[in-house]
């Protein structure tokens, strides 16, 4: 079973809630967790697991051959990304750091003068604590395509998908391209937020996304001591989506998260359970 842990807005727990949730449910099954926070990973830091490097994530780029090219310009005309810099009379220069790897330059060209290279934009590690693995992506900086090393990540993870009872993804906040691709052929997401105004109006987009997938979700409110509750409910009733958890603010968190220690919750424990619920319906 596949679960995405996601969250319209950032700092509202959610990380905390994927590695405490992880470790939970571990204690009798066999689990993943993927850290799909490919900008700022930092799963394996709440939970002290030492990483791994076991594969390099790769990109197309293009390269010029300037003994074919004619300096048209018109692999410049193409290039959204503004990876390439054309000047009349002059050969193209290329930007690799600005590059998507669109491949629309290669197209355009008439000359067949620009052919497929790769540059290495980021990385895939591993580690292991007790019965729970995992795995994490991480871009290098000043490098634009999150989404490609989110796809990198799970591509690899499909690979080893069938040794685990359940797989929990944690996803970057917000709604954007690497949030969708670590999102996809999920079972079920569940939402983090916290009862405020900025927490409930990215709650309304997250969900809003999760029906475009066509993908379940559950709230989960955390920090639900410190704000207006029925902000929260207001949207669960709207979107007909249940809040399964209400975890309050506790120092004892705080404590366990500047330790680089997993959370103890009775929430957690609940959520763990309906989990198992929810798995034993979809077999």
């Amino acid at each position: 079973m596949k679960i995405a842990v996601t969250g319209g807005k950032g700092g509202t727990g959610k990380s905390t809630i994927a590695t405490s949730l992880a470790v939970e449910l571990s204690k009798r099954n066999k689990v993943l967790l993927v850290d799909a926070d490919v900008d700022c990973p930092d799963d394996h830091l709440i939970l002290s697991i030492e990483r791994k490097k076991v594969k390099f994530v790769e990109q197309m780029i293009p390269k010029f051959d300037f003994r074919k090219c004619i300096k048209c310009g018109k692999c410049s005309e193409v290039c959204k990304a503004n990876a390439i810099v054309f000047v009349k009379g002059e050969y193209p220069v290329f930007i690799p750091e600005q590059c998507n790897g669109c491949g629309a330059c290669i197209l355009s060209c008439p000359k067949s003068a620009i052919k497929k290279s790769k540059k290495i934009i980021g990385e895939i590690f591993f580690g292991r604590k007790g019965n729970l693995d995992f795995v994490s992506g991480e871009i290098y900086p000043n490098h634009p395509i999150s989404e490609f090393v989110v796809g990198a990540l799970k591509d690899y993870v499909r690979k080893i998908e069938k040794n685990y009872n359940y797989i929990l993804i944690d996803t970057s906040a917000g709604t954007h391209c690497d949030v969708i691709s670590a999102l996809l052929n999920c079972d079920l997401a569940l939402t983090v937020t916290e009862p405020t105004p900025l927490g409930a109006h990215d709650l309304e987009l997250i969900l809003r996304l999760l029906e475009i997938l066509k993908i379940p979700g559950k709230i989960v409110l955390n920090r639900c001591d410190i704000g207006d509750k029925n902000l929260i409910k207001e949207i669960s009733e709207d979107f007909k989506t249940e809040i399964i958890a209400e975890i309050p603010y506790k120092k004892e968190i705080l404590k366990a998260y500047s330790k680089g220690e997993p959370v103890k919750d009775e929430n957690i424990n609940k959520i763990a359970d309906l989990l198992e619920g929810i798995k034993k319906e979809i077999k």
